[in-house]
């Protein structure tokens, strides 16, 4: 499901609800604006293949105003959208899903800086409730995989969610890890049994 196929039902405050065809007896997912407290701290686990992270260094940041607005605007003329930013005193990082117009930018990036391109990777997304202000939730989430390799993490912007850059061909071994550490036992609360759920339907 696109997100901007949402847009129309949050303006209007619907509750969406996802099936699933193939068992069409169990009640499926309700989205809402506001989901109830209490329960499970992990809600959902999600990953996105194919993604590029373009590495920006230059000592022209440092203590300097205005480099990230000249870099973004690259990326605004060459119609090219930015999902995850990472920022040090003299380095950006970006992942990018979309690299149609990627290498029209790259004369643009250069004049700003060093470009590193990586390519081959993956975004993993850990959404739950308050994360950010749950102390251990993320020592659980990288000791899960601490044998894996973890290029970026982003988790300040956000109370709800955990996302982080992995190689592409680990994202499926990650997200069986990640379910493995936070969904072995379900909380009843949050995920009714298959088997409760078919009853109650029917």
């Amino acid at each position: 499901m696109h997100p901007s196929t949402l847009l129309p039902a949050m303006a209007k405050d619907i509750p969406v609800c996802v099936c699933n065809s193939r068992r069409p007896m169990v009640p499926g997912t309700a989205i809402v604006r506001k989901a109830p407290s209490g329960g499970a701290l992990v809600k959902a686990i999600a990953f996105k293949r194919g993604i590029t992270v373009v590495n920006i260094t230059s000592d022209r940041m440092l203590m300097a105003h205005g480099f990230l607005a000249r870099l973004f605007d690259v990326f605004n003329q060459h119609e090219t959208s930015v999902d995850m930013v990472a920022t040090s005193e003299v380095s950006v990082s970006v992942t990018l899903d979309d690299t149609r117009h990627l290498d029209a930018a790259l004369a643009d990036l250069q004049q700003l800086g060093d470009v590193e391109i990586e390519r081959d990777l993956a975004l993993i997304c850990v959404v739950g409730e308050q994360l950010k202000y749950t102390p251990g939730v993320a020592s659980r989430i990288f000791n899960s995989i601490a044998d894996l390799n973890v290029s970026m993490i982003s988790h300040g912007a956000s109370a709800i969610n955990v996302s982080f850059i992995i190689a592409d061909q680990d994202a499926e071994r990650t997200v069986r890890a990640l379910h493995k550490e936070f969904f072995s036992v379900l909380d009843e609360a949050t995920f009714e049994a298959p088997a409760a759920r078919a009853q109650t339907a029917g």
